[in-house]
């Protein structure tokens, strides 16, 4: 007799991940090195501890370690708010009268309220163990800048944030909350650094991209004495820590013999989408198992979708290393009106790597059509998600769908990354009937593209 499927499940303490794991040391095509900007020759380990804690930088060039040893104090750590659950959305499947079976691995238990704390709590114990006074950083939406600033208080760090200058005027409550915490908010781009005044002069009126502060962060971390700089995303180090997300997915998968045909994250830079995938990724790597992937993207920032796989700058100051990845150009300023998330320019080179490889798939959607799904969502499983998270709600919900037209009873396992109850902005316009859909034209891509750094 199938054992029956709880509601929600929950692993044991002792079934945590004592290990993340490195989905580089089993893919046969390895993602391509950082470059340096100055040299245009792949970043040494020297050359990356000038910007990032020296841990961190060993982990961001290590292709050969399948697993790493998470230390105690961060396991502690995990403890006060993890595991999370993995949750069967049996009343969702209800209300779309889908053969289908649906699970959402849900990472907003926590304050920061998002996934994002699996690697903060990371970065920011390694910059303490290094002995450095604080860290800087970018954020977007303002989930990483939330749960850094959590993180550097725990640790007794200084955290300053640069946030990009549209989200920091529409979600004044995140901001508040990283200041409770104690971290130096600034409006990116901002008159308080070199690159800040640059990028204002040549585009007056920016509402601002996670490019143009990632650039502000790291231009204020290399010029502080006992500052490093750390990124929420798109870094190879980011998707090994939040393979947390993706270990106990896979160990509540077969704790109850649940096996998903389909597994879908939002994609911005790619940490949740990383995090989750990797060790089914393993799996289908190794030839252990298969599963289709499903990277969903907004429209407005189709990087993924529309985007050229080519070295380019991960900051739109350019002063970062390069990454091969898909890209629409590091100049790439998404349209104000858009109000989804999923900001960034790029997409991280692991992911990269394996979509080039064929070994997953990309889907854009519209933000008016993601709000839908959010709405719906929220209505129906009592969760208000995130507007990143719903792009992988809509696409579950389109999945579930076919199932239904085809009588296919597929197994669909997404990424809830986190809560939206910061994101009232967004949802009040989208009630308002105020939302609109803005596509980047294909003029306005390859421009922006034109301007790719030239790399042999």
């Amino acid at each position: 007799m199938a054992q029956e499927i709880p509601y929600k499940i929950y692993l044991e303490e002792s079934e945590l991940p004592t290990q993340w794991y490195n989905v580089r040391a089993d893919m046969k095509n390895k993602p391509a090195p950082l470059l340096n900007p100055g040299t245009l020759q792949p970043a040494t380990l020297d050359e990356l501890s000038q910007v990032f804690c020296r841990e961190l930088a060993e982990q961001e060039l290590n292709t050969t370690d399948a697993y790493i040893d998470i230390p105690e104090e961060i396991q502690s750590f995990y403890k006060m708010y993890r595991p999370a659950p993995l949750v069967r959305a049996y009343c969702l499947e209800k209300a779309l009268g889908t053969p289908a079976k649906i699970y959402y691995k849900f990472e907003g238990n926590n304050t920061s309220g998002s996934h994002k704390l699996n690697s903060a709590i990371a970065q920011a114990y390694y910059a303490k163990k290094q002995g450095l006074r604080g860290v800087t950083t970018e954020t977007g939406a303002g989930q990483w800048g939330t749960a850094l600033s959590m993180a550097c208080a725990y640790f007794g760090l200084d955290c300053k944030v640069f946030m990009v200058k549209v989200s920091y005027e529409q979600k004044p409550f995140r901001r508040e909350v990283m200041r409770t915490y104690g971290a130096n908010v600034t409006p990116s781009p901002s008159e308080t650094t070199a690159i800040g005044r640059k990028i204002l002069e040549e585009f007056p009126g920016t509402t601002g991209s996670l490019g143009c502060a990632i650039s502000e962060a790291v231009e204020v971390a290399v010029g502080t004495e006992g500052y490093r700089y750390v990124l929420g995303s798109v870094l190879n180090q980011v998707l090994l820590h939040q393979s947390v997300i993706g270990l106990e997915s896979m160990a509540a998968c077969d704790k109850y013999g649940i096996v998903p045909d389909i597994i879908i994250g939002c994609a911005g830079g790619g940490s949740n989408l990383g995090g989750l995938i990797s060790p089914f990724m393993g799996r289908k790597l190794r030839g252990e198992a298969d599963y289709r992937f499903i990277a969903v993207e907004p429209a407005s920032c189709p990087s993924l979708t529309r985007g050229k796989y080519a070295y380019d700058f991960c900051d739109t100051g350019k002063v970062c290393p390069l990454a091969k990845m898909y890209t629409l150009g590091s100049g790439f300023i998404p349209s104000a009106n858009h109000a989804g998330g999923l900001r960034y320019h790029g997409m991280s080179s692991t992911v990269s790597q394996l979509y080039d490889d064929g070994l997953m798939e990309a889907r854009s959607v519209e933000q008016t059509a993601v709000f839908e799904a959010a709405t719906k969502f929220a209505r129906i499983e009592g969760i208000l998600p995130a507007p990143e998270s719903s792009h992988a709600i809509r696409v579950a919900m389109d999945e579930a769908l076919k199932c239904k037209e085809t009588g296919e009873e597929k197994t669909i396992l997404f990424g809830l990354t986190g809560t939206g109850y910061f994101d009232m902005v967004a949802y009040q316009k989208f009630n308002d009937g105020q939302m609109s859909d803005y596509i980047p034209t294909d003029a306005e891509i390859a421009a922006s593209l034109a301007k790719l750094p030239q790399v042999d």
